[in-house]
């Protein structure tokens, strides 16, 4: 058993993701277990993951001083697990909320005007609107949610897991409901039920001093090519989303990455003159968008004089 007071001050500090991460190394000191839903986030079974507690067990015991901020955190992690995946070594990162590798960084509009960051989990390819547009989920067991849930879902939540034990559906069916209506959903992962918040996502680039995406809307010409090249890219994999603010439709404008790709791809199209930057005079999605709301005011404007 590990000596809990070599820990103490890691425990304590204010992040979010620093304190869970302790209270994992602690408990992983004392039953040798690691956390459950680790493995929804890294690729190796959990013996290695056991590996890993070990060494930032050990890593913690030298450190002088411990880690108390994110970034203190990240880089001791960093070091200790260096020579395994790198894919293990960001999912560890991701599902404690803590800042990824700066030599992943490839884009550098990360560091300017980015909101929050989120981690989501695997992306269902239903949930993938069109060329620019993506549902997510995020546990309500990760470090941003967690103080976040309003009462009413964790009630129901919990009411709901009591109707499903007693196998009565309609009523489960009704807290799901309730949990639905208030922007949460409970997703079975790997045949665990788990609760999660819904965010919808718009994919950016940097586009005339504005954020927002250049893909073919679905009803233009490659719109459904878009909307399958990002399904193949994100579809059953868990996202790093740095989020810059919101749409007039509600949807959070957003860099996406996945093990540190960056997923986007309108400007790559571009330079490389495929898909609908193939075309001699492409129509360009933002001036369908305005010439679509134009149509719309004048129909309106129409109905209203006659």
């Amino acid at each position: 058993m590990e000596n809990a007071g070599d820990y103490d001050s890691l425990e304590s500090a204010t992040t979010l993701g620093v304190s869970a991460l302790a209270h994992d190394l602690l408990h992983f000191g004392v039953t040798s277990q690691v956390p459950e839903r680790l493995s929804n986030h890294v690729v190796s079974p959990k013996t290695d993951q056991a590996k890993w507690y070990r060494k930032l067990l050990d890593s913690c015991k030298e450190a002088k001083p411990l880690p108390t901020t994110s970034e203190e955190a990240s880089t001791l992690v960093t070091h200790t697990l260096r020579k395994y995946q790198k894919a293990d070594v960001e999912g560890l990162l991701a599902f404690y909320g803590l800042p990824q590798p700066q030599d992943e960084v490839k884009s550098p509009s990360i560091t300017n005007g980015v909101k929050f960051e989120m981690h989501t989990l695997p992306v269902d390819a239903k949930e993938v609107e069109d060329g620019d547009g993506i549902t997510v989920y995020v546990s309500t067991e990760d470090p941003r949610e967690s103080p976040c849930v309003p009462p009413n879902v964790l009630t129901a939540s919990l009411r709901r897991s009591e109707a499903c034990a007693l196998r009565n559906h309609a009523e489960a069916d009704a807290f799901h409901r309730e949990i639905i209506d208030s922007g949460y959903r409970v997703l079975n992962i790997q045949n665990e039920e788990i609760l999660a918040r819904k965010y919808r996502i718009r994919l950016s680039i940097v586009c005339e001093q504005n954020r927002g995406i250049d893909a073919p809307e679905s009803s233009m010409r490659y719109g459904k090519v878009a909307k399958k090249e990002l399904r193949n890219a994100v579809q059953g994999k868990s996202l790093r989303i740095l989020v810059y603010g919101e749409d007039r439709y509600g949807r959070c404008v957003s860099d996406v990455y996945y093990n540190g790709v960056f997923v986007q791809w309108e400007r790559e199209a571009r330079e490389r003159r495929v898909g609908l930057w193939a075309l001699s005079n492409p129509e360009k999605p933002w001036d369908w968008r305005k010439d679509r709301r134009e149509a719309e005011a004048k129909s309106i404007n129409f109905i209203k004089s006659t």
